[in-house]
């Protein structure tokens, strides 16, 4: 005889269900925002529009999808705004000390490129260590760097702006102002690391030792998961998406201040929090990611088109953001 059907069955499809339903909220409020604000201001929907807002989202999108890792695993990087601050800062100083050398421009931005990614690394590697090997608490970690970061770009520039040289700008400025098939090069490369990303985090064994780590610390060490090592790559991820922003970011401005970046880790954990992944770690997704990045671009061009609140309040809107989801994420995990 058939054993008699149980409850298990119904409730697991019940709860498939929801967390279906619950990853398609932030979509379904992109497209709500999407429809407001075609209904607010005609410009909004234009092509050159979605083209700039997807631009400015590239940025913070592509820390937030380092950030996501960071956070599923259990961690936070308050730094990563100071960081690329300190990465732009360097990696003009280096290649405005080369241009007077006998070197090709070329292989001079090549290096200056280079130099910035090793850079992340190195900062997320220290970030890593010092987090696991250091037992000491990633807020108060990544909080203490991200003072030195900007405090060390403040003396390299003296306070004032590092400008990269002329020449060499001309010749990295495509990087932030080409385009590929009509579609800007830094929403190319937004694409490819989110990708890179979301392979990474669903299909790999060190994806689902991430999730494993975040769900459950001590369980993870049971399971032979090595914790440390998990955590360091998640940092130096993280790291190298920081590098890459700020590769792009440089040709727009080609100057580095003590303000650049300033904000980036707010609008980084908001977009990873807005996109689905849990606060307290163990769950989340990349495609929630960018789909919470551009949620919150959408919001602030919204915002400039309308003049429905000052453009100054952007931050304030992101920060109400964040501790709203945080409310509705009480006891998830």
């Amino acid at each position: 005889m058939r054993p008699a059907p149980t409850e298990a069955a119904p409730s697991g499809r019940a709860w498939r269900l929801a967390r279906r339903l619950h990853g398609l909220g932030p979509l379904a409020g992109l497209i709500l925002l999407c429809v407001a604000g075609t209904l607010l201001n005609r410009d909004f929907a234009t092509l050159d529009n979605m083209m700039n807002v997807l631009t400015r989202t590239s940025f913070i999108g592509i820390i937030a999808v380092g950030m996501t890792f960071v956070i599923i695993s259990g961690g936070i990087d308050l730094s990563v705004g100071s960081m690329a601050a300190l990465i732009a800062g360097s990696m003009i100083w280096l290649m405005n000390a080369l241009a007077g050398h006998a070197l090709a421009p070329l292989a001079i931005v090549l290096i200056g490129i280079v130099c910035a990614l090793v850079l992340g690394a190195l900062f997320g590697c220290a970030h890593g260590l010092l987090i696991t090997k250091g037992r000491i608490e990633p807020f108060i970690v990544t909080l203490g760097t991200l003072g030195i970061f900007r405090a060390v770009l403040t003396w390299l520039a003296d306070g004032g702006a590092l400008t990269l040289d002329n020449s060499l700008s001309d010749l990295y400025g495509p990087v932030y102002y080409a385009s590929l098939f009509g579609v800007p090069v830094p929403i190319w490369v937004f694409l490819v690391v989110a990708a890179g990303g979301a392979l990474i985090l669903n299909r790999t064994a060190f994806g689902r030792h991430v999730q494993a780590i975040g769900s459950n610390e001590q369980v993870a060490r049971y399971a032979a998961i090595n914790v440390d090592a998990v955590k360091i790559v998640t940092y130096v991820l993280l790291g190298i998406c920081v590098g890459v922003a700020t590769v792009l970011y440089v040709p727009r401005l080609g100057s580095a201040t003590p303000t650049t970046g300033l904000l980036w880790e707010l609008e980084a954990i908001a977009a990873v929090v807005v996109g689905g992944t849990a606060l307290k770690g163990g769950e989340g997704r990349v495609v929630g990611t960018v789909i919470g990045a551009v949620l919150l671009s959408v919001i602030a061009n919204i915002l400039n088109l309308t003049s429905i609140i000052s453009v100054y309040l952007n931050a304030a809107v992101q920060g109400a953001v964040i501790i709203v989801v945080a409310f509705l994420q009480r006891g998830r995990r």
